[in-house]
């Protein structure tokens, strides 16, 4: 299998293994634009397995939804064949639509506001902004 290098855009490494479909279906992004990759489930020194994902031609991904769905992932842009930054993610600490609250009596279920959650700990949990229901994103 051969993947070719990007001239421009953006490589997202590091992706648990398995998580890279999902990381594609969150990114929302425009595939006319350029090719994309994404290897699965390849050897890694690090983590055993991991995914990784190459998008030509784009040149910003939503840090947020990728720290939510994968807090470990690296986010690499890349100019010119080149390397010009790194970006190590961590856990958002406030999402916007990302994770619905499931709670029926939350208002989030009868109105039309923001699903809002907040970071509750380094653990990857979440507190719903409304009700305070708590829940663990994107276990895996």
């Amino acid at each position: 299998m051969v993947i070719k290098n990007i001239t421009n855009g953006v490589v997202i490494d590091h992706i648990r293994a398995g998580f890279g479909m999902k990381v594609l279906e969150y990114l929302n992004i425009d595939t006319v634009r350029g090719s994309i990759a994404l290897i699965m489930n390849v050897t890694s020194k690090k983590h055993g397995k991991k995914d990784m994902i190459k998008l030509e031609n784009v040149e910003n991904v939503d840090i947020d939804i990728l720290g939510l769905i994968d807090h470990n992932a690296t986010v690499i842009y890349i100019h010119d064949e080149k390397i010009t930054q790194k970006t190590k993610l961590k856990h958002p600490k406030k999402v916007t639509n990302v994770i619905k609250c499931k709670n029926p009596r939350c208002i989030t279920s009868s109105e039309a506001v923001p699903n809002v959650f907040l970071l509750v700990d380094d653990s990857g949990k979440y507190r719903c902004e409304y009700c305070d229901n708590v829940v663990k994103s994107f276990e895996g």
